[in-house]
């Protein structure tokens, strides 16, 4: 079976962990790397017999004719967070932070969330890619920074001590996504029962796929390694 997948670290941990569930079934598995622009073009296509994952609501154009979408396996969110408690966002001012830095993969929420949030409006705004996410926050701990950070769950920032989500109860960047699998009808009709049922059981949590994530991002492991550590539960709890 082809595995489609995101190239980054978070995607492949969780191609990898899928994989070890369809592998435990004696099924064979290759991997194809997308990109999010190739993504749509490659399911119609049928190139790929399972696509891990897809964040629905965001992604429903993935769910192109000839294919079934299966499983839950995590909540992606993005949301406001601190290096310190500090309540709601709403209430936030400039003298509480002192800048937004925003994950690259975060900016079209926060900017459809930015005019709701006037009090840090003469704020500077900094983009920071995913991968360069901690070593940032590290380093603004380091020089005092009070930084608004907006990231999505999961990634690797949230399997360390270093931020606080705050509070949102206005949802202003969104509520909770769905991570789902889209399966090709036809693999789907060919496919072991117990295995559609484990697959459409599946579930891995933000808090694992965060973990999942830092492994691999950060402590350089290979997605299969800590595919192997999650299955014998190893990954939780180091």
């Amino acid at each position: 079976m082809t595995i489609g997948h995101l190239y980054t670290s978070l995607h492949a941990g969780c191609a990898s962990a899928v994989a070890r569930v369809l592998e435990a079934h004696e099924v064979e598995v290759e991997y194809i790397d997308l990109d999010p622009e190739d993504m749509a073009d490659v399911m119609e296509a049928g190139e790929v017999d399972l696509l891990v994952s897809a964040w629905f609501p965001r992604d429903e154009k993935l769910a192109v004719p000839g294919t079934r979408m299966i499983g839950d396996l995590y909540q992606p969110v993005v949301s406001f967070a601190a290096l310190s408690p500090l309540g709601e966002v709403t209430t936030l001012t400039a003298s509480d932070v002192d800048r937004i830095i925003v994950a690259e993969d975060s900016w079209v929420a926060f900017e459809k969330a930015q005019g709701r949030l006037p009090a840090l409006s003469g704020l500077p705004v900094e983009i920071t890619g995913e991968a360069a996410l901690i070593e940032r926050l590290e380093k603004a701990q380091e020089n005092g920074e009070k930084p608004l950070v907006v990231a999505t769950q999961p990634h690797a920032v949230f399997h360390v001590p270093l931020l606080t989500v705050l509070d949102d109860p206005e949802r202003l960047l969104g509520g909770e996504m769905s991570a789902r699998m889209i399966l090709r009808e036809a693999v789907a009709r060919a496919a072991d029962t117990d295995l559609l049922d484990e697959l459409s059981e599946m579930m891995l949590g933000n808090k694992v796929m965060s973990a999942l994530d830092y492994c691999i991002a950060v402590e350089g492991q290979d997605p299969e390694e800590a595919a192997e550590a999650w299955q014998r539960g190893r990954l939780i709890g180091r």
